[in-house]
């Protein structure tokens, strides 16, 4: 199956948009209206990638196999997805690959966030992944950063529970105060 490049579902989209103005000048009106569903149809696809929405769905069902297929089936993210798709595929990549490879996930979460992630809790999702891989990996204090910015970016305290048992994993016997650690007070023998 050869995959569309963004720019020929735009110029696709153009076309057909076009034929719907011929034929309502042709007076053939339904036949313009189904040109004009045809043109929304091709635009949705072109702002929602079917391959990513079809992930997205498999995701929901728990199939991790059935969406990293879906996945796969974008050869070249650059070419046929738009900024903000390309930044949810590596952060779908990225959080498929994280149960295998680690490294391999921590890039694709890095890019997700380097080409743009629009929503703040997806960016905070993002950091929250990173910093579970600087925390695997014995970067405590890159970890505590990371944590700190999806923090910050978790505003309606999605992640919150997911924050807390991340910093427990870091160091045990410490608790959160605002955004700052703070050690626990040790109990004095007398």
């Amino acid at each position: 199956m050869k995959i569309m490049h963004k720019n020929i579902k735009l110029a696709a989209a153009i076309i057909v948009f076009g034929l719907a103005i011929w034929q309502f000048t042709e007076s053939n009106i339904g036949n313009g209206i189904a040109l004009i569903f045809l043109t929304l149809l091709i635009l949705f696809l072109y702002v929602r990638n079917e391959y990513l929405l079809l992930a997205f769905l498999r995701l929901r069902k728990e199939d991790f196999a059935g969406a990293e297929k879906w996945l796969d089936k974008i050869k070249n993210p650059k070419a046929q997805l738009i900024k903000p798709q390309e930044a949810y595929y590596y952060l779908l990549k990225g959080t498929l690959l994280q149960r295998a490879n680690l490294l391999q996930a921590e890039k694709y979460f890095r890019q997700a966030l380097s080409t743009g992630l629009m929503m703040d809790h997806d960016k905070a999702m993002a950091k929250l992944n990173l910093a579970g891989v600087a925390i695997a990996k014995k970067r405590n204090r890159e970890a505590i950063n990371l944590l700190r910015e999806a923090k910050e970016l978790d505003k309606k305290k999605m992640f919150a529970d997911q924050i807390k048992e991340l910093q427990h994993r870091i160091d045990p016997t410490t608790r959160t105060r605002g955004n700052k650690f703070v050690p626990k007070k040790k109990k004095r023998r007398k």
